[in-house]
């Protein structure tokens, strides 16, 4: 079974490029299989991993940054894959 993890965090003003670049550099232990990052206006960054496991699996996610760094707290997201 695929399970998909989404990590989404909304930059304080003007720390845009350096969420971005800190959700970037977190590493996972094991890595995922896929490993998405994109971004949307206002300074959102969104992380989206991949991983063949069960729904209910401990897998390693992407911790929340400093609270300076963002202007409202991470969103997190498990998904399956659909039959």
């Amino acid at each position: 079974m695929t399970v998909a993890l989404m990590w989404e965090a909304k930059a304080a003003p003007g720390r845009g490029t350096e969420l971005l670049d800190w959700a970037r550099s977190r590493t996972l232990a094991p890595a995922p299989e896929r490993r998405e990052t994109l971004t949307a206006p206002g300074g959102r960054v969104l992380v989206m991993t991949w991983w063949d496991a069960p729904y209910e699996a401990e897998l390693p996610e992407i911790p929340a940054p400093a609270d300076e760094l963002v202007a409202r707290p991470v969103h997190r997201w498990r998904f399956e894959t659909a039959e």
